[in-house]
């Protein structure tokens, strides 16, 4: 019995050791808290507001059009008549090629036409007279209708001549390359004294950058969302030119691919930029978002006061008495230095967004000024 007395004894005694211990390190820890001294840190407020939905994409610049303009006869190129690298308006000259043994063959054509329509002239005087004679009986049939197929032969002849002097003013006519579109035309690529062979030599090239392209490819995952937005409004797309500065242009998606990659599992787009700045050029890679829709207010704050832990996304939030308090979060859509937040805090609060490293959950902070 004693021994039993004395075993509770010890136990009692090792747990009230134990709590006591406990008891004074909790304390200590707070005590160690309140007397650290506070930890520096930059801080952002949680704002609410509208904030599109969209997907971003690397996207390339693509010509609405683009033309390589070719002779299309044999011939000396004996004039240019643009400056490279301007706008050029459809209908206007800008090659020669020499016209002197095409005007000849013009004259000689209608020089041929002459001679057979005299030639069809006279034959129909002469089926006239026969017409007449036939009547009378003072000539045969067989007469009559060698004198009737003349004529006819020299009717189709001079058809031929006026198809030929028609050919014959098209080839002089080719001699003049005019623009088939208005666009920007590039770099001369045949020099003045050139021989040009028909169909085959590229003279210069004309790009049509006013409206323009711009593709870029999505997941396959997407493609349902892009055409169920697609189909209750125009969707806008916006395209972005980093660099020391940044331009942006504002479009709308005007094509889908009628088949998904199978080797990315990507679907290609199309939209359309009226470029009338011509801040978009043919073959420039480009930062692509398109806006499928609105979430209304969402909670925002800077994505760099968002921290991941072993339990997830977290942040720091300070509270009244300027201590910090971690808070799990579940974020949704970034946006450029933005990212909002669909669970763990209200619009209002404050969430450090600098100096996260030195702090744990209690700790005391001093809120940066801005300088």
């Amino acid at each position: 019995m004693r021994k039993f007395f004395s075993s509770a004894t010890l136990l009692l005694f090792c747990t009230l050791f134990l709590f006591l211990t406990a008891c004074h390190g909790r304390d200590s820890s707070s005590k160690k808290l309140k007397s650290a001294p506070a930890v520096p840190v930059s801080v952002s407020t949680a704002v609410q507001r509208d904030v599109p939905v969209d997907l971003r994409a690397i996207g390339n610049v693509e010509a609405y059009s683009t033309v390589s303009l070719k002779s299309r006869v044999d011939g000396q190129l004996s004039a240019v008549y643009f400056q490279e690298g301007r706008d050029v308006k459809k209908g206007e000259l800008l090659f020669l090629i020499d016209p002197r043994p095409f005007e000849e063959a013009v004259r000689q054509a209608e020089a041929n036409l002459a001679r057979d329509v005299v030639q069809a002239d006279n034959a129909g005087i002469d089926a006239q007279r026969y017409a007449e004679l036939f009547k009378e009986e003072l000539v045969s049939k067989q007469q009559y209708d060698k004198v009737k197929t003349n004529q006819e032969a020299l009717k189709a002849i001079v058809k031929a001549d006026r198809a030929a002097l028609e050919n014959a003013k098209l080839q002089l006519q080719y001699c003049y390359l005019r623009s088939p579109i208005n666009g920007r035309i590039g770099s001369i690529l045949v020099n003045q004294g050139n021989m040009i062979k028909a169909n085959d030599t590229v003279m210069a090239v004309i790009n049509q950058i006013s409206p323009i392209y711009v593709s870029f490819s999505v997941p396959e995952q997407e493609l349902t969302r892009i055409k169920k937005a697609m189909s209750a409004k125009k969707l806008k797309t916006e395209a972005i030119i980093q660099g020391p500065e940044t331009y942006s242009a504002i479009g709308e998606l005007t094509f889908i691919n009628n088949a998904v990659d199978p080797a990315t599992g990507t679907i290609m787009l199309k939209a359309t930029f009226l470029n009338k700045d011509k801040i978009l050029w043919p073959g420039q890679f480009v930062n692509v978002s398109l806006t499928l829709g609105i979430q209304h207010n969402a909670v925002i704050i800077p994505h760099q006061a968002v921290q991941t832990g072993q339990e997830g996304q977290y942040v720091f939030v300070v509270k009244a008495d300027n201590t910090v308090e971690l808070r799990p979060v579940v974020t949704g859509i970034r946006r450029d230095q933005e990212i909002t937040v669909e669970k763990g805090l209200q619009p209002g609060e404050v969430v450090v967004t600098d100096g996260q490293l030195r702090l744990i959950a209690g700790a005391k902070v001093e809120i940066k000024k801005d300088r």
